[in-house]
């Protein structure tokens, strides 16, 4: 009984530590955006290469700690993931390769990728000021800044301090404002609040709508999946609250990435910059724009009606977004001196 046993986990570590062959006709995506958000543009590149794509999804924190554990033998090909400082990270944590393409420096601008070749921005989105246009007047709204003025005292429902949009937000304010100017702003906001923070940004945008606060902060795409929903109650909501972009007389509104980079250990890398070269395409980046009501990275590139309701193009904060990474410890730790839940 005991040589069985001994055989069976001897068998079993053989198979543990056997690398992964790869396929040359495939790339494995660890993919931290929802399957339905990008299967269209993945079944588009392959229709165009007959490169099959396989996804494995889930949270960025998980894939990242995934793709950590796994090392070498890892079947991640390319990280897709959110949020510049969730890449910065990937990259400081080793578990990306540096990669050269033309192409790639071509089509997405340089402060909307890693100056050293580890991570490509792939779609836009901004993170606005959303309102109850019943309650709050345009003309009262300016900059992120002005969040913390004592007109707004309950009048603001957030996001919590642990939400990675929140972080960047702040790491962007910490740039442009200095650290001091960041934590007096971010101790105001705290003072402003309606409520504890809690739940996502539909919560928030949920909230203004039923009156329990008057603004917050949200990403615009979900509204657009607001105004697009099959759910009568959500094109409802979708119809009592509105878009805003702050800092249009200065620096610009605050945007972010969702992006991807080839992984270290990838088995399929000349696949996987196929793929982020076509994912920053004309054709992909018009997909991005439609179906899912992002923003391209290119400003030539047509987008949704929905998108285009909202004001567009619209100023672009164009902070190297190297700098959410960058600040983004000063910011967690901004948030806990302030009490920031």
């Amino acid at each position: 009984m005991r040589g069985i046993i001994t055989t069976l986990f001897l068998t079993i570590s053989v198979l543990y530590i056997t690398p992964v062959l790869a396929n040359p006709e495939e790339v494995n995506v660890y993919s931290a955006r929802k399957g339905y958000l990008i299967k269209p543009l993945l079944n588009a590149f392959e229709k165009d290469t007959d490169i099959k794509v396989n996804i494995i999804s889930g949270k960025a924190k998980a894939l990242q700690k995934r793709i950590e554990q796994e090392g070498k033998n890892t079947r991640a090909d390319i990280l897709l993931t959110v949020d510049a400082g969730n890449l910065y990270k990937a990259k400081y944590n080793n578990l990306l390769m540096k990669i050269k393409s033309n192409v790639l420096e071509k089509l997405v601008p340089e402060y909307l990728r890693d100056k050293d070749g580890y991570w490509y921005g792939l779609s836009i989105r901004s993170r606005v000021i959303m309102y109850n246009p019943e309650k709050v007047e345009k003309k009262d709204l300016s900059t992120y800044e002005d969040l913390s003025n004592t007109k707004w005292k309950g009048r603001i429902c957030i996001r919590s301090s642990g939400n990675i949009y929140n972080q960047s937000l702040l790491a962007s304010l910490v740039s442009h404002l200095g650290e001091q100017k960041a934590q007096d702003w971010a101790i105001n906001v705290v003072n402003n609040f309606s409520r504890e923070p809690k739940g996502n940004d539909r919560t928030q945008m949920t909230s203004v709508v039923l009156g329990q606060c008057d603004i917050t902060l949200a990403n615009t795409y979900y509204l657009g999946k607001w105004i697009s929903s099959e759910k009568k109650k959500e094109r409802k909501y979708a119809k009592k609250i509105s878009v805003f972009f702050p800092n249009q007389e200065d620096r610009g509104a605050h945007i972010n990435v969702s992006g991807a980079a080839v992984v270290k250990y990838s088995k399929n890398s000349e696949n996987a910059i196929k793929l982020l070269e076509f994912l920053a395409s004309d054709e992909a980046q018009e997909l991005y724009a439609k179906s899912n009501h992002e923003y391209p990275i290119r400003d030539n590139i047509e987008v949704s009606d929905i998108v285009q309701s909202w004001g567009y193009p619209f100023k672009k904060d164009k902070l190297n977004l190297e700098e959410l990474g960058k600040n983004n410890k000063t910011a967690v730790q901004i948030f806990d001196k302030v009490n920031w839940q």
